[in-house]
C-alpha cells in the first residue's frame, strides 16, 4: 500500500470513528413522533411507543369506543361470492397526516378518516391484476415520503406483487415497476407461488421485503427465502440477500455436503427493523428446512436463525450473530428486533434487542454486533437420531435472564391437586424431557417407547411475532410470551412423499394435561418488564385470569393464571396496552386467546382498565392523536366475527 492509499484509508477511519463518537441523541429511536404512526412498529426502530399521554393512569378508565371500520374486503365479497379469504384481521394501521393506511385480506388497501373512521380511498387490487381472491392475513403497509416533491407513497404486498400507490389518492405510481407494480415471484427459483403477510421495511429510499417458505416442505428442494431491496421511486431491484449462502459468499462453508445447494427456508416471514440514521436494516431469520430435522444439512447453516445486520442502500451485510446453530426446534426469530439506546454501566449503547421463541433477549451493539452482554456457548444434549448431528453448543445470553420458563422437567407439572399431578405424570412419561434445546426424537410409542420429546417454549414460544415494547425514556423493555409445550416426534416418511430421511410426525403437537389443562404450572401467558440498562427483570405479572373457572379447579382460590393467547403490545408515556389474543391464529395453543383488551400500569403490571371486545385483538395495537384527541386504533377478528378495526378515545 502506498503512502497516499494509507493516508486515505487513515482518513476513512478518522471519519468512522468521529462517526461513531456523535451524541447518541442523534441515532436514537424516540417513537412514533409528532402524534403519527409511520411505521409499523410505530417507528423504523419498532419500539411500538408514542409519547402521547392525553391518555393517562388517571382517565384510561373512561375510554369509550370513538368508531369502528369494517375491512373493505367484505363489500368485494359482497359483490362477487367466489372470492374467499378467511377472517383474521393481522393489520397494523399506520397513521400519516390526517389518514389511516391498510392492507387488507385480498390484498387491497384503504385509507381511513384518523377522526371519523371513515374510508377515504380504496386501492382494488383484483382489479388492477394484483392481490388473491383466495386471500390471507397481512399485517400492514410501508410509508414512504419525499418531502422536498411531496411525493408521498404507501407500499404493500399484494398477492405476489409489491405495489406503490399514491398516498393521498390511492392509485398506482406509474413509474414504479410495470404500471405500479413489481413481480416478487420473478427471480426466485424452485418457487411455486410467492407469499409474505408482514409490512414492507422502508429504510431511506429502499423497500425492503421478505418471504414466506413452508415449515414442513417434504422435499429438501426448497425455495431459498431471498431478502430484496427495492428503489422506492423506480421498483429496480437494489439488492438481493441470500440467508443460503451460495458458491463464494460468506458462510457458505457452514452448509456441510452441497446441502447450500438446495436448502431453503431461512427466510424473513416476520417485520424486520432499520436505523435510518446509520442506513442499516436488521434480519431475523428463520429456520432452514427442514424445521426438526436437518441431517441433510451439516453445520451450523449460516445465516439461519440470526440476527443479520445490512446497509439499506447497497444489501451489504455489515454483521450478523446466530442465535441457533443447526436449528432443529422451529426457534426462528419472530419478531421485529428492537432499536434501543441504553446506558450501561455509565456508557451509552447503541443496541438491538431480538426476542425469541426460546425465551431470551439478545441484546447486541447495533453498529458492530458485538454482545453488550458476555453470550457464552454451552453445551447442550446431542441427538441420536440416525444422520442428525446436532451442534454441540448453543449461545446462552448471561443478561438479561430469560423472560420464559425453558426445558421441562417433573418439577415443571401442574400441581393444584393430587389428582390433576399423578395425571399429568403419566402424561409427562410418554415424552422425553430435558433442557432447553433437548433435540426431537423418533416416536417408538408402538414399541413400548416415547412418544416424542417435551419441547418447551414451543413452536410459537415464549415471544412471537407480536413482539415487544420498548420505553426509550425509561429503558425498560415489555415483553409478552407464553407458557405451551408441544411434542416433537419424527418419523420416516411414507415411500414416494419426501426424500427427507425422517420429517416431523404431524399427529403430536399441543400436549395438553389433565382434564384438558395446561401440562405445566402457571402463568401460562405472562408479561415481563426488563430494565435494559442492567439487564434484569423489574416485574413479571400473568396477562390474564386464565381458565380459573375450569371445573377441576374449583372450589381453588386461585390467582391469575394467564392465557397463551399471542397478543401485541403497546406502549404510551404511562400505560400498556394488551390485549388476549384471537383465538384464530394459526397453531394457538389450547385455552388460549380471549377478547378482554387491557391497559396496565407501566411501572407495576397492575391492571388500570379492561374492556371485552366482541372478538380477540389480531393485529398489533397503535396509537395517534387527530382533531385534538389521542386514539387508540386495535384490530380484532375470529373465526366467526368479521375482521374490523375499533378505535378507542376518551369521551
Amino acid at each position: 500500500m502506498g503512502n497516499s492509499e494509507r493516508a486515505w484509508v487513515q482518513t476513512i477511519q478518522c471519519v468512522i470513528a468521529v462517526v461513531l463518537s456523535m451524541p447518541l441523541v442523534a441515532f436514537a429511536q424516540q417513537g412514533a413522533a409528532n402524534g403519527e404512526w409511520r411505521s409499523y412498529g410505530g417507528d423504523t426502530g419498532s419500539t411500538k411507543y408514542a409519547p402521547l399521554d392525553q391518555i393517562d393512569v388517571e382517565n384510561v378508565q373512561n375510554l369509550r369506543v370513538a368508531w369502528r371500520w369494517r375491512s373493505v374486503d367484505y363489500e368485494r365479497r359482497d359483490s362477487n361470492p367466489d372470492i374467499r379469504f378467511n377472517n383474521t384481521y393481522l393489520v397494523t394501521p399506520l397513521m400519516v397526516g390526517d389518514y389511516l393506511f391498510v392492507s387488507t385480506n385480498l390484498g387491497q388497501a384503504a385509507a381511513i378518516d384518523a377522526t371519523t373512521g371513515e374510508t377515504a380511498w380504496v386501492y382494488d387490487a383484483l382489479e388492477d391484476g394484483a392481490g388473491r381472491a383466495q386471500g390471507g392475513g397481512t399485517r400492514g403497509v410501508g410509508f414512504w415520503v419525499d418531502e422536498a416533491l411531496d411525493d408521498k407513497r404507501i407500499f404493500l404486498v399484494s398477492g405476489e406483487h409489491l405495489v406503490a400507490l399514491d398516498a393521498d389518492t390511492g392509485m398506482p405510481m406509474s413509474e414504479f415497476g410495470e404500471g405500479g407494480k413489481v413481480n416478487l415471484r420473478s427471480g426466485v427459483p424452485r418457487l411455486e407461488e410467492y407469499r409474505w403477510t408482514a409490512a414492507p421495511l422502508v429504510c431511506r429510499d429502499t423497500v425492503i421485503v421478505g418471504m414466506r417458505v413452508g415449515d414442513q416442505p417434504m422435499y429438501k428442494e426448497a425455495p431459498p427465502g431471498y431478502v430484496r431491496g427495492f428503489d422506492a421511486v423506480t421498483g429496480r431491484l437494489k439488492w438481493q440477500f441470500n440467508p443460503v449462502p451460495q458458491e463464494g459468499e460468506y458462510g457458505h462453508d457452514t452448509w456441510g455436503n452441497g446441502s447450500a445447494e438446495y436448502s431453503g427456508g431461512t427466510n424473513v416471514w416476520t417485520v424486520m427493523s432499520a436505523d435510518e440514521e446509520l442506513g442499516y436494516a436488521y434480519l431475523p431469520t428463520g429456520t432452514p428446512t427442514n424445521d426438526w430435522y436437518g441431517g441433510q444439512r451439516p453445520g451450523d447453516n449460516l445465516f439461519a436463525e440470526s440476527l443479520v445486520c445490512l446497509d439499506c442502500e447497497t444489501g451489504r451485510r455489515m454483521w450478523h450473530f446466530q442465535m441457533v446453530h443447526h436449528g432443529l426446534w422451529d426457534y426462528d426469530n419472530p419478531s421485529a428486533p428492537i432499536v434501543a439506546d441504553l446506558t450501561v454501566d455509565g456508557q451509552m449503547k447503541r443496541a438491538v434487542v431480538q426476542v425469541t421463541k426460546q425465551g431470551f433477549a439478545f441484546v447486541l451493539d447495533r453498529v458492530t454486533g458485538e454482545p453488550i452482554w458476555p453470550i457464552e456457548e454451552r453445551p447442550v444434549p446431542t441427538s441420536d437420531v440416525p444422520g442428525e448431528r446436532a451442534a454441540p453448543t448453543q449461545p446462552f445470553p448471561t443478561k438479561p435472564p430469560p423472560f420464559e420458563r425453558q426445558g421441562i422437567t417433573e418439577d415443571d407439572l401442574i400441581d393444584f391437586t393430587p389428582e390433576l399431578k399423578a395425571e399429568a405424570l403419566k402424561i409427562f412419561q410418554r415424552y422425553r424431557s430435558g433442557p432447553l434445546f433437548t433435540p426431537p426424537v423418533i416416536n417408538q410409542e408402538d414399541s413400548g417407547g416415547r412418544r416424542a420429546t417435551l419441547q418447551l417454549p414451543g413452536w410459537v414460544g415464549g415471544a412471537d411475532w407480536n413482539g415487544a415494547a420498548f420505553d426509550p425514556e425509561t429503558h425498560r423493555l415489555y415483553v409478552p410470551s407464553i407458557t405451551a409445550p408441544i411434542g416433537v416426534g419424527l418419523r420416516r416418511p411414507p415411500a414416494g412423499t419426501s426424500n427427507f430421511d425422517y420429517v416431523r410426525d404431524a399427529t403430536i403437537n399441543w400436549v395438553a394435561g389433565p382434564e384438558g389443562l395446561p401440562l405445566v404450572k402457571p402463568p401460562w401467558g405472562r408479561i415481563t418488564a426488563i430494565d435494559l440498562d442492567r439487564g434484569e427483570h423489574v416485574w413479571m405479572v400473568p396477562n390474564a385470569p386464565g381458565p380459573r373457572d375450569h371445573l377441576a379447579l374449583q372450589g381453588l382460590a386461585l390467582p391469575w393464571l394467564g392465557t397463551p393467547g399471542r397478543p401485541a403490545p403497546l406502549l404510551t408515556k404511562t400505560l400498556l396496552f394488551l390485549g388476549e389474543g384471537s383465538s384464530s391464529f394459526l397453531a394457538m395453543p389450547p385455552l388460549g386467546g380471549g377478547r378482554m383488551f387491557r391497559a396496565f400500569d407501566k411501572n407495576s403490571g397492575a391492571v388500570l382498565w379492561q374492556t371485552e371486545l366482541p372478538a380477540g385483538t389480531s393485529g398489533a395495537p397503535m396509537t395517534y392523536k387527530s382533531g385534538g384527541k389521542q386514539f387508540i386504533v386495535v384490530a380484532i377478528s375470529d373465526r366467526e366475527h368479521e375482521g374490523e378495526l375499533i378505535a378507542f378515545a376518551l369521551p
